[in-house]
């Protein structure tokens, strides 16, 4: 394992070597052959495990569970991705300008990802890129991740401040600030991920500036998909659906929410998923009422509801799928709370389309469950943005009046949930389109009964 830098440690800026002296270099992309490359671990054996990792490290081809998998490299960037990426660079500076933000700094996840198609781990070590309009992009990083980052899919002129781990990444920092000459100017920042230990680094070395909220720009950057994301994220849905069909299919009453929720670890892997969206909510019985209860030893019991909601991550996009089951006969009111959810999550569609404020569809979805006299137990929005991350904008909601776009993708799951008995949640990823809101989810939503 490798050593990581403490704060408690020597003056990290006491000593410098050329690993951390500022370079500016093209950063070349890998050869087109290994650009469609991605990893999916299923469940194995260790001596299987390190059977695979000695394939992969040859950069050779294997396929466990009959999927093709690939070495761990760079996302699959295309010369059309490429050119979207360049796009997007081409959007952010003007939006910077409109909304007079002179530098924008990034730590590892989806914006950067975004703008970059670099991943990074958010770990002990800092990594921050710059992005300013009158100069080359800026990346503090340990100096581990250079390599990777000279390797990365998209050919970017950076200038790099690496640090070792002894140094630490204070002086990387300080010769960043000075080579983008931040002093003084307005810094925007990820006010939801960036971390005190990023901020602090900011403000040790650059004693004045002016801090923004970086969501509003960033927000308007990503919320309208480009056509290639649309379909990543149709892709992942995919994935999803299938993933779930094979899991449905063989459950039984009796098993436990634990249980049902590694078979769908382990199904959406075998798909090809290169990760998962977020852990699996397989909730039963009275633990269906509450909306974001942790799998546990619950068991299905004929009468029950069963929730099941789930998704992965394909390609960097993502899915997010809920579907309510019924263990054996439901019982008679849970199953006419099924009906009102599932007419709820249809008004909610129809509603949806170009020109409409986002609340408006909250609005038609929820009208329908109060009309049902269920008002009071819904109790959460109408669903909220997907993309990169699993909750973005726009969020369907009462009082967000924002206009949806064609290109916009958000989920419509509207839910029911009577305490200490039950609940019932029917969610679908939605585009809006030209001519009105296409649901990327094509999984049925009749109630379905289990055993």
């Amino acid at each position: 394992m490798l050593n990581c830098w403490r704060s408690s440690g020597p003056d990290p800026g006491a000593r410098r070597s050329a690993t951390v002296a500022p370079t500016v270099a093209p950063l070349t992309a890998p050869a087109r052959k290994l650009r469609n490359l991605r990893i999916v671990l299923p469940p194995v054996s260790r001596r299987t495990f390190l059977f695979y990792l000695l394939i992969l490290q040859k950069g050779e081809k294997v396929s466990l569970f009959g999927k093709r998998c690939y070495n761990w490299g760079s996302q699959p960037w295309t010369d059309g991705e490429e050119e979207m990426l360049t796009r997007r660079l081409e959007r952010l500076y003007p939006m910077m300008a409109d909304r007079r933000v002179d530098c924008l700094a990034l730590v590892p996840g989806a914006n950067l990802f975004y703008l970059t198609g670099l991943r990074f781990h958010l770990s002990e070590r800092p990594l921050v890129a710059f992005f300013a309009p009158d100069r080359p992009p800026a990346l503090v990083l340990p100096a581990l991740e250079v390599t990777k980052a000279q390797q990365g899919p998209f050919p970017l002129t950076w200038q790099f401040f690496s640090y070792t781990d002894e140094e630490g990444p204070t002086a990387a920092f300080h010769r960043a600030a000075q080579a983008l000459e931040i002093e003084g100017r307005r810094l925007a920042v990820e006010y939801l991920t960036m971390r005190v230990t990023e901020l602090v680094l900011l403000q040790q070395v650059v004693p004045h500036f002016d801090l923004v909220e970086a969501e509003p720009l960033l927000s308007a950057l990503r919320m309208t998909k480009e056509p290639e994301e649309v379909d990543r994220m149709r892709q992942a849905v995919r994935l999803t659906e299938a993933a779930l069909q094979r899991v449905v299919d063989s459950l039984q009453p009796g098993m436990t929410e634990r249980e049902v929720a590694s078979r769908l670890w382990r199904a959406f892997l075998e798909e090809g998923a290169e990760g998962l969206a977020f852990e699996p909510l397989v909730l039963t019985g009275p633990n269906s009422a509450l909306p974001h209860a942790l799998p546990g030893d619950h068991p299905l019991r004929p009468g029950d509801m069963l929730i099941v909601d789930c998704g992965v991550v394909l390609d960097g996009y993502l899915s997010d799928i809920t579907r309510t089951f019924a263990v054996g006969e439901p019982d008679p009111e849970m199953a006419r709370i099924y009906q009102v959810v599932q007419r709820a999550n249809e008004a909610g569609r129809a509603a949806a389309g170009p020109g409409v404020p986002a609340q408006e569809v909250d609005r038609a979805a929820r009208r329908v469950i109060e009309e049902a006299g269920y008002g009071d137990f819904f109790i959460h929005r109408t669903g909220h943005g997907i993309g990169l991350e699993v909750h973005e904008p726009p969020y369907i909601v009462e009082g967000n009046e924002m206009i949806l776009q064609p290109g916009m993708t958000f989920t419509i799951e509207p839910g029911i949930y009577l305490p200490g008995r039950g609940g019932v949640r029917i969610e679908d990823d939605v585009v809006i389109t030209e001519g009105g809101c296409e649901s990327l989810t094509t999984f049925p939503r009749d109630l379905r009964r289990i055993g």
